[in-house]
């Protein structure tokens, strides 16, 4: 939650990416509770990112993966990061970018999937060049 650093996708597993607690909410499409914390993340992520009240946001950035443990988020996600973690570093966007770029991975076997970006590699990164 460090402004400082790239955002991982929430997490349904324990407290703060608990792996012993490795699972999703279990929360359905009708669960008021579900709705309700959407609600608050996407209000909460447009706020950090300096996002307009009608800006669209990435599904990945307001909901928690089957595990609760996954590392990797969309390259959309990660760009509409930049701005705020280069602000907060003093670092320039273009290098930010970069690094973004640095650590984008491609889909699985090359077909499967979209590809993604390792946060904790990406964070670790950002943190070395200081």
């Amino acid at each position: 939650t460090d402004p400082k650093d790239f955002h991982p996708r929430p997490s349904a597993a324990g407290n703060g990416y608990d792996a012993t607690a490795s699972s999703g909410s279990n929360l359905g499409p009708t669960s008021q509770k579900l709705a309700d914390a959407l609600k608050d993340r996407v209000a909460t992520y447009r706020r950090e990112n300096g996002l307009g009240s009608d800006d669209p946001v990435p599904a990945d950035a307001v909901t928690a993966s089957g595990s609760g443990l996954d590392p990797h988020i969309s390259l959309r996600n990660a760009e509409l990061q930049i701005a705020r973690v280069a602000k907060v570093r003093g670092i320039p966007s273009d290098r930010v970018s970069a690094l973004v770029k640095q650590h984008t991975e491609g889909p699985d076997l090359g077909i499967l999937g979209d590809s993604g970006v390792n946060v904790v590699r990406l964070n670790l990164a950002l943190d070395e060049l200081h």
